[in-house]
């Protein structure tokens, strides 16, 4: 069973920077474009960014030119540089298969929190 493990968030200050990276237990990237994910208090989870496999990318107009999404196929494993980061961009952040017909169960997340 594939499991997806999220990490690298944490407590930053507006204008700061963090990167995340998402490391998958089986090998679901070669085939599959790879989404980050966020979810905020009492909203619905949204698609912050999203790479193909060829490496073809794909932002929300909410963190382009802010955002960078990455990914490591050797290393089961995609990334998110996240820069100028807003009190907005707080959640929490998760990955998985763009694809939701081919999506896996959802990992735990990483929290990011923004403060102004």
């Amino acid at each position: 069973q594939v499991q997806l493990v999220e990490s690298g968030g944490g407590l930053v200050q507006a204008g700061g920077s963090l990167r995340l990276a998402c490391v998958a237990s089986g090998n679901i990237f070669r085939v599959n474009a790879m989404g980050w994910y966020r979810q905020a208090p009492g909203k619905q989870r949204e698609l912050v960014a999203v790479i193909s496999s060829g490496g073809g990318t794909h932002y929300a107009d909410s963190v382009q030119g802010r955002f960078t999404i990455s990914r490591d196929n050797a290393k089961n494993t995609v990334y998110l540089q996240m820069n100028s980061l807003k009190p907005e961009d707080t959640g929490v952040y998760f990955c998985n298969v763009d694809n939701p017909l081919r999506r896996v169960a959802w990992g735990q997340g990483t929290q990011v929190t923004v403060s102004s």
